[in-house]
């Protein structure tokens, strides 16, 4: 009983917390679609009461969603509101039967590149509507007239109404940075809530004369009516609101998901069905549409609100809904006395923000800009179906440009011809197997080299037919790696393939319901899957004793995987791993200055790179470090990285916006490389010109390197494209960046 009775308390905070978030935004969005006003509190108290109580996601929370305002505008504008309504309902029901279906999943499958560049062309419409209503003007119909009649508006602009929109801008910009203890105080009113309450609050004070919301009686709210107009036109719509409702209630889901992992109690708290999501977000949008309310969807900003808040169960969800239902009924009198400039800048503010930077850095560097810039444009000068429509065809013609990209050479060396494939190995790249393999000579001894990750039957059935005419004419046909064909270590340089994930690489055991990995499990399986492959690479280091052509000095963080990072293999780099890849100054430590001199004097490496990362627990234990002598060994290690604490680390080139932990590991790396330089052997080295020494970063999360330009310089992120300037037996070949 004391259990539940927490639950209900962490509920009903939350839940108010939520519904003061969603209270002006349902207002904010019910005007930028043009709807009657009371549609938005419609669809929030919906969006609780039924996709609180009938959806997959407990602890997500539903309401008028800025995803589908373009949308919402463009129906009442074509049809009107109740047709508007009856597309809603009918989307709805097409939500219920893809839940029924049990299709939720697949949704997700649409490339993230097309869904951020949908909300972000959506967003850039929302912006330059509500900015006609802010400079105290009304919008047009299509965003490309709206932004041509900004000129035009901006010099008939109505002082008030714009002193009142900057007003709610800057109390949404700075209200989350508010400092101090009362600050802290503050913070726990929404930022939105605050922006509207202090224009509004402003405006009733001194009078001003402006817009206002005007909430019509409820005895004459429009409700869903047949809808009227050209059947193909009608199914457009209700496919479009299906597509996107459905995909951004999903998403936002799978998010909540993330976020409430992260929490303490996180495995504790319930997970998400998405097909009873689905569910549940058709029965809303079809309840919301017939009784005149705009579409339902999941709403990120108010689900981690909600998650951030304390909730636990979907009471949060539905008891905000009864909240936004209460507000509708006795609270008119007080919501008319906001004015619509607040409402419009509230919603402009959440406009720009659906365009992410994140996500535009995310596109960039999986090479997906064209799709997501795309499908932004079709967005904002076609529509949201042609936008996705035009954003898929160009999805589509990357990944064909992709496969049909692979890239086929014929080397002739020592061992004899080495045939190299760069690239998915598809139907498409046949033609160019076979006519490098045609320049083999029969009877000799050759060697295929596959470095992507996929082969389709026509390329395999090339490769085999190929191998076997060549065996029967007496050479002999080694591979790389391929679809049931034997494999050899045959790379060249002898650097090992990209990283490809591979399933059951570590056998579990299974004692009860837990599955424990083993290292016995994991040693048997190199020996069975890895050992053939690298045993005569291995052997003729053995032989000819190992020649490293790098000291790489990096953190002992169990995801830093050296040679994943650097495409390295065996013999390739010495390697050094300690905690907070930390370079103790001359006569401190001897155990890391002994790897230092035997790399440097006896191995005679060419480069010394020292690697820090994200997350890093060492920075992280460093900058927690209670004042005084050291009292542990860890607390005694980190100490010869103290000196970093003092030095501002050089930024990441395009990434202004650090934390504390990270900050310092950039700092850290810096501060190592003077470390490196005060031992006598680097320093002659360097001098001699025989050694270089580099900074590297490499940031988990994003799987995403960085290296150090110059002394004081920025960190600059390496490109797929980025390629060592030495080329093959030119000695030794350090990883990118200048040296120090």
């Amino acid at each position: 009983m004391p259990a539940r009775r927490r639950i209900r308390l962490a509920d009903l905070s939350a839940s108010i917390t939520v519904f003061l978030i969603a209270l002006p935004l349902s207002l904010g969005i019910a005007l930028a679609t043009g709807a009657p006003l009371q549609a938005g509190l419609v669809a929030a108290a919906v969006g609780g009461l039924v996709a609180g109580r009938f959806g997959g996601a407990p602890l997500q929370v539903s309401g008028p969603a800025a995803g589908l305002t373009v949308i919402t505008a463009d129906l009442i504008h074509q049809y009107g509101w109740p047709t508007a309504c009856a597309v809603t309902a009918v989307a709805g029901a097409v939500q219920l039967l893809l839940g029924r279906l049990r299709v939720a999943r697949s949704a997700l499958a649409v490339s993230p590149s097309i869904v951020h560049g949908m909300l972000a062309g959506i967003g850039v419409t929302i912006a330059i509507a509500q900015l006609h209503i802010v400079l105290g003007g009304s919008p047009q119909s299509f965003p490309v007239a709206n932004a041509l009649a900004l000129p035009d508006q901006l010099a008939r602009l109505h002082p008030v109404s714009l002193s009142v929109s900057l007003l709610v801008v800057a109390v949404l910009l700075l209200w989350p940075r508010l400092p101090g203890r009362g600050g802290r105080w503050l913070r726990t009113v929404p930022a939105a809530l605050a922006a509207v309450g202090l224009a509004t609050g402003l405006t009733v004070l001194t009078g001003l004369s402006l817009p206002r919301v005007e909430l019509p009686s409820w005895s004459t709210h429009a409700l869903a009516e047949m809808p009227r107009g050209p059947v193909l036109g009608l199914t457009a719509a209700v496919l479009t609101m299906t597509l996107v409702a459905s995909v951004e209630s999903l998403l936002s889901a799978v998010a909540v998901d993330r976020l409430a992992a992260a929490r303490p109690d996180g495995k504790d708290l319930p997970k998400a069905d998405l097909d009873k999501e689905l569910r549940g977000q058709g029965l809303a949008n079809l309840t919301s549409g017939l009784l005149g309310g705009l579409p339902v969807t999941g709403v990120a900003v108010r689900s981690a609100a909600n998650c951030a808040a304390g909730a636990v169960t979907r009471d949060s969800a539905v008891l905000h809904g009864v909240w936004v239902l209460i507000a509708a009924g006795l609270l008119t009198g007080v919501l008319e006395f906001i004015p619509l400039a607040a409402l419009a800048a509230l919603v402009m503010v959440v406009g720009v923000q659906m365009v992410k930077l994140s996500h535009v850095r995310t596109v960039r560097r999986h090479r997906e800009l064209a799709v997501y810039a795309t499908t932004l444009a079709g967005v904002v000068l076609l529509g949201v179906l042609e936008g996705v429509a035009a954003g898929i065809a160009v999805a589509v013609a990357v990944a064909l440009h992709r496969l049909a990209r692979t890239r086929v050479t014929v080397e002739e060396g020592e061992r004899g011809h080495h045939v190299r494939v760069r690239g998915q190995l598809t139907f498409l790249a046949v033609p160019r197997l076979t006519r490098a393999l045609a320049q083999v000579p029969a009877g000799a001894a050759a060697s295929v080299e596959l470095t992507g990750s996929f082969m389709d039957h026509a390329a395999y059935e090339a490769l085999r037919e190929w191998r076997r005419a060549h065996l029967a004419r007496g050479g002999t046909a080694r591979l790389a790696s391929g679809a049931g064909l034997p494999v050899v270590t045959e790379c060249g340089g002898h650097h090992c393939r990209p990283w490809i994930p591979w399933h059951n690489h570590a056998c579990l055991r299974t004692d009860g319901d837990t599955a424990a990995p083993t290292l016995l499990s994991g040693v048997s399986n190199f020996q069975r899957a890895t050992a053939p492959l690298v045993r005569e690479e291995l052997a003729r280091l053995a032989r000819e004793g190992q020649r490293p052509g790098h000291l790489f000095l990096t953190c002992a963080d169990s995801r830093l995987v050296t040679s994943m990072i650097t495409s390295s293999g065996p013999g390739d780099l010495f390697t050094v791993r300690n905690v907070g890849n930390l370079v103790p100054l001359p006569g401190r430590e001897d155990s890391v200055a002994a790897a230092i001199e035997y790399a440097v004097e006896v191995l005679r490496v060419g480069s010394i790179t020292v690697c820090g990362h994200s997350g890093c627990g060492a920075m992280q234990a460093l900058l927690a470090a209670p004042a005084g002598p050291a009292r542990t060994p860890l607390q005694r290690w980190l100490e010869h990285a103290a000196p970093s604490l003092a030095r501002t680390g050089p930024l990441i080139a395009h990434r202004p916006h650090l934390d504390d932990v990270e900050a310092l590991s950039l700092a850290n790396v810096v501060q190592q490389l003077n470390h490196l330089l005060a031992h006598a052997c680097v320093a002659a080295a360097v001098a001699a010109g025989r050694l270089s020494l580099h900074g590297m970063y490499f940031h988990v999360g994003e799987a995403q390197a960085y290296v150090l330009e110059a002394p004081g310089g920025h960190f600059r992120a390496v490109s797929p494209d980025t390629v060592s300037k030495a080329g093959p037996g030119e000695g030794p070949q350090p990883l990118p960046g200048a040296a120090l």
